[in-house]
């Protein structure tokens, strides 16, 4: 989670377009720059809060679109390593065939300098000379189509390598730029970070994010209908995980973003998620809120770019923001925009 109050949508493309997400963070670090002097200082501090939230927001949509590219490239390095091996497979089979076709011209050459007719009519056993004959003939038809065969197979396996390998290199690009705009939010974060610091310390402390981030004892939960029991399991792996810190793109054990935690709490009851939020929304069955058990994913914003996960009695545990733990929270802290039961 990055905010309690709604955020902005941040309109991010699949090419992550940095020249407009440089526009965005220009904007924010406007707002964020000094009030005149004849501000209301109340408005001051709403504007300022208001510039945190939408980079906590933004923030958090620039990381779950850096975990998506993360896991397209994984995948396609496999397939990349796979199609290589295929290929080098497919060349060594077609190696042992012109080999073998070699061979085969050879010995024709050194016999085939008689007429096949006149061969015929010399040799001692013309029965026998038609069946080798007929033999080698299909021999040879045989090896012809294998050999189409492998070297169809083989330029199909370089166009496949060759395609991958595109795809790699594009996705490591938006990898990159993924990465480059998670580094301007992070520096406009450390600024608004800087803006809140700079205030009074009783005016700080009204809007001051990391004084919340000490609620690390367990809610009542008492009277709670538990999950299924792979659910509890994944409540009580997250339970275990209060305390730690929120890092960019981590999955655990010592640290975790949003959908990292989920995948790693219900890893350990040995269910495999997805690595981003808004596929953890469609890796189960979608119930209302009012029946959310225990285990439930939540998913919060029309983009599902912060999820968490409900323990009962209204309240979800999640790992929220940069500077605050895993901790606990109430559900309606952000509009919710689906519950999924695993």
């Amino acid at each position: 989670m990055v905010s309690h109050r709604r955020s902005t949508q941040s309109g991010f493309t699949r090419g992550v377009r940095v020249t407009v997400i440089s526009a965005a963070a220009a904007t924010a670090a406007a707002t964020l720059a000094g009030a005149p002097a004849s501000a209301d200082p109340k408005d001051t501090r709403e504007s300022a809060k208001a510039a945190v939230d939408r980079l906590y927001g933004e923030a958090e949509q620039a990381t779950e679109r850096f975990n998506e590219a993360g896991e397209h490239v994984d995948r396609l390095r496999g397939e990349v390593g796979r199609s290589q091996d295929a290929t080098a497979r497919g060349q060594e089979r077609v190696n042992r065939m012109r080999d073998a076709l070699g061979a085969m011209a050879g010995a024709q050459y050194r016999t085939g300098a008689i007429d096949p007719a006149l061969a015929l009519l010399l040799s001692a056993d013309p029965d026998t000379y038609l069946e080798r004959a007929a033999a080698l003939d299909r021999a040879g038809a045989r090896q012809a189509m294998t050999l189409d065969k492998l070297r169809h197979a083989q330029r199909k396996l370089a166009q496949t390598r060759a395609e991958t390998t595109r795809a790699l290199t594009e996705l490591e690009r938006n990898r990159a730029a993924v990465t480059r705009h998670k580094r301007a939010v992070e520096s406009k974060l450390r600024e608004a970070r800087r803006l809140l610091d700079s205030l009074p310390p009783e005016e700080r402390a009204t809007f001051d994010r990391a004084s919340r981030s000490g609620r690390e004892a367990v809610p009542d939960l008492s009277g709670v209908a538990p999950g299924s029991a792979r659910a509890m399991s994944a409540v009580a792996a997250a339970h275990q995980a209060l305390g730690r810190p929120y890092v960019w793109g981590a999955n655990g054990p010592s640290g975790f973003d949003c959908s990292g935690l989920m995948q790693w709490a219900y890893a350990q009851a040995g269910v495999s998620l997805p690595r981003t939020s808004q596929a953890q929304r469609y890796a189960g069955r979608m119930v209302p809120l009012s029946q959310a058990r225990p285990g439930d994913l939540v998913a919060y914003r029309a983009d599902a770019s912060h999820i968490g996960m409900y323990v009962g009695n209204g309240q979800v545990i999640h790992a929220p923001y940069p500077g605050a733990p895993v901790r606990y929270d109430p559900v309606g802290m952000m509009p919710v925009s689906s519950v999924t039961r695993i």
